[in-house]
Parts: structure tokens; sequence; C-alpha cells
């Protein structure tokens, strides 16, 4: 069930005097970017989202994996009542999630393109190779060859070209990593079923790592995990009736409970406001590796998890992979496999958003001691019309930024500048 967008929400909105007004650009057609677009229309700012709707959540996700967020912190921001995802559950009389309801990520994908349908109208998926400044806002090329102007950009891309491979274990790939190499990333994979009777070993700690190793193991593959932490931390499961003197001491948060987290979830522009190397630490260090609390009896006792270990070296030997391991007692193994999945993560590097032209990228001012933008309380670069948000603004902005539960801070206010902003061009 879809609704038809009102009359303010057309494309090609018109001035007072007749003539097409200059779109705002965005760039990403995730929860964050459909998100944004939202909001821009709800106030009759003419916009274009350029990409594939939830793209990453359909091509950069295993099968069979879940959000590790609940329920509560998986909403899109709309600009008014009717679209949350309990909401679209309802109107297609499907059950009510809950905190003990782990949410398939296919149906957080069907939730988003409802929500596209419903809020935000067409995107075209052509895809952005070029923003560069222009005489009075910017010009923006597509891989189709079109061009066009644009009062402003917002850079909604997520952790697309972001995902981070260890140099020593890029080394098994000089071509690259991916699907036919000897390691590949797991944002490479939507069917690791490939790897079944094949021997993997996955690196990393987190999320990504745990359930990767699940689905492979279950698959039909010898999986084992290699991780460098003394131990794999768990998530709590939900209690949905704790008594008024937990909730004091721990207060409930989209991230998870504690008074730092229902901090940095309440005031994400106080944390803009703290010293950059406060942000940095709390940026680095909240919210560390784990996994959800549904997956535990999925890798405990059934996936061999090897703790305190560090891959020190890594090359290939014909198809295999010989990996040189650093174990807690000081001794060094070999582990041959067939592949290796890193889990490694992602970095924030504005050097490796490939459409942005270098006169541009040069001119974003970067958080010190990083490669992210620096950014006002709108989300604005020190390019005046540029915005950055979602992960990229979790370095300003707190760690909320990295997951959905923040694309109701962010839409506001980038809609709220832009739309001030394209009044004046």
């Amino acid at each position: 069930m879809t609704q038809s967008l009102p009359e303010q929400h057309h494309t090609h909105a018109q001035t007072s005097a007749g003539r097409a007004a200059t779109p705002v650009v965005v760039v990403g057609a995730g929860p964050y970017g459909l998100s944004v677009a939202a909001h821009l229309r709800a106030v009759g700012v003419p916009v274009r989202v350029f990409g594939d709707v939830m793209g990453s959540w359909r091509h950069a996700m295993a099968t069979g994996m879940f959000l590790k967020s609940t329920p509560a912190a998986t909403d899109l921001s709309a600009p008014g009542p009717g679209g949350r995802l309990a909401d679209f559950r309802r109107l297609h009389g499907e059950p009510e999630l809950t905190e003990l309801t782990p949410i398939p990520c296919e149906v957080f994908v069907r939730y988003g393109q409802w929500f596209q349908k419903r809020y935000v109208g067409d995107v075209d998926p052509a895809r952005v190779v070029a923003v560069d400044k222009a005489a009075t806002g910017f010009g923006v090329r597509l891989d189709d060859g079109r061009e066009l102007a644009a009062a402003a950009v917002v850079v909604a891309t997520g952790l697309n070209g972001l995902a981070h491979v260890p140099d020593e274990l890029r080394r098994l790939a000089p071509e690259g990593p991916g699907i036919g190499a000897l390691v590949s990333h797991t944002s490479h994979h939507t069917d690791l079923s490939r790897y079944a009777g094949q021997r993997v070993a996955v690196v990393g700690g987190g999320q990504s790592a745990l359930e990767s190793a699940a689905l492979l193991h279950e698959a039909g593959a010898e999986v084992q995990v290699l991780v460098r932490e003394q131990r794999v931390l768990w998530g709590m499961t939900p209690d949905l009736g704790r008594p008024w003197t937990q909730r004091v001491a721990k207060p409930a948060s989209p991230l998870g409970t504690g008074w730092v987290l229902a901090a940095v979830c309440k005031a994400p522009g106080g944390v803009r406001l703290l010293p950059s190397q406060a942000r940095l630490l709390l940026f680095r260090r909240a919210l560390g590796p784990s996994g959800g609390w549904w997956l535990r009896d999925r890798v405990e006792g059934v996936v061999p998890v090897r703790t305190s270990c560090r891959v020190t070296r890594a090359t290939a030997a014909g198809s295999a992979a010989h990996l040189e391991l650093a174990e807690p007692d000081g001794r060094a193994v070999t582990l041959a496999v067939d592949h290796v999945l890193a889990a490694t993560g992602y970095r924030l590097d504005l050097d490796v958003i490939p459409f942005l032209s270098p006169a541009v990228r040069g001119a974003v001012a970067c958080v010190p001691g990083s490669k992210a933008p620096a950014l006002t309380g709108t989300f604005e670069s020190s390019v005046p019309g540029l915005y950055f948000t979602g992960s990229l603004a979790a370095p300003m902005f707190g760690p909320m930024m990295r997951f959905v539960a923040g694309t109701e801070f962010a839409a506001t206010r980038i809609a709220r500048h832009a739309a001030r902003l394209t009044t004046t061009r």
C-alpha cells in the first residue's frame, strides 16, 4: 500500500516567476538519503535523489542476516506521522516487532522501499561521477553523461567504498580484495553459500564477523574466527520489564543502556561541542565490537573462535592462503585456508569518495586527526552548500550517526538549513 505524493513533492518545483528552481542533489538512497529527501520535499524544496534505493542493504549484506538494532532504533525519519517501521508492518498486515524480535535485513529493505514511494517519489538510479563548484552552487555529472546544476549537495552514501582490509591481508589479493580473490570483505557478499565445503578464516570480532561465521557454518563451510580481543563480547538479552531502579541506573537509548549512550543519543549536537580529541575517542571507543544477543547460540560452542589472536603475515600458496598467527602465549602458528573473509570494518576517508572533484575535496576541512569532514551544527562542511550525513558525520556528532536512529536528528537539520540556502540562490 502506497500513498501518492502531495503536490509540493513534485521533483521540479517552480519559483514564483514560473521557472524551474535549482534542486538540492542527494547522493545516496539509503536511510539517510531518503530521510533527508523526505524532509526537503515536505517543505517544498526541489530535490533530486541519485542512487540505488537501499542499495547497501541489498547488495552488501549476506542473505539471512539480521539487523543488530532494535525496532525502536530502526525508523527512518518521516516529515510527519505514519512512516515508522511499525506503521509499515501494520499496513501490510505483518505482526509488530519487539526488542525480542531480530529484524531480518530483507524486512528493513522492504520498509525502506515503501518509505521511498510514500515520502520521496522518484529516485534516479544513475551514479553521480563528479561534483564540482559552479558560479552558484554545484555542477553534477552522472555516469550516463547528463549534467545538472545543484543549489546544494548532500552526501549520504553510507559506507560505500569505505570498506577496510588491513595491509597484511591485502597482500593475498594484488588485484584487490573481492569474491574471486583469496581475501574479500564482508561487504562484498550477498551469498556466503559459495564457500560450502571450503576452509574459511573470518578475521574480526564484531557482529559482521560473528554473523558471517554462523552463516558460513550453516552453509557447510569449515570456518573459524580470528579475534584480536581477549574475549568475544555479546549483547544482553533485552529485559522488557526492568524495574525503575535499573532504568535510572542504566537508562535506555536507541544504542543500548547506560548514561553515556543515553547522553550521546539525546544530544548529538552536544557531542559536536566537545574538543576534537574527546570526540574522536568517543567515536573510536563507544560501542566496540560485539555480537547481538540473539546470535550467541549460533556461534558459541558451534564455531571455533580463537581469541587474543593476531594475523602477522599472510601469503598466497597456490589456491590457498597461509596466515601466520601470533598466539597469546607468544607462539607463532600457521593456518592454511581456502579463503579469508575480512570483517574488519570501515575507514572514514574523504579521499576515497570518487565523485568529489579534487578542488572540492581539497576545500573540505577535516576533523583534526582524521579524514572525516568537519561539520557545522547543520551538517554543512567548510564548502558552503555541501553537506555530509550518516557515518561520515559520526566523528562530529557521535556514534548515533552510525545507525538508522540518527536519521531524525540529521535530516531535520539539513533540510531546514538547505531550504534557507536555496531561497537565496
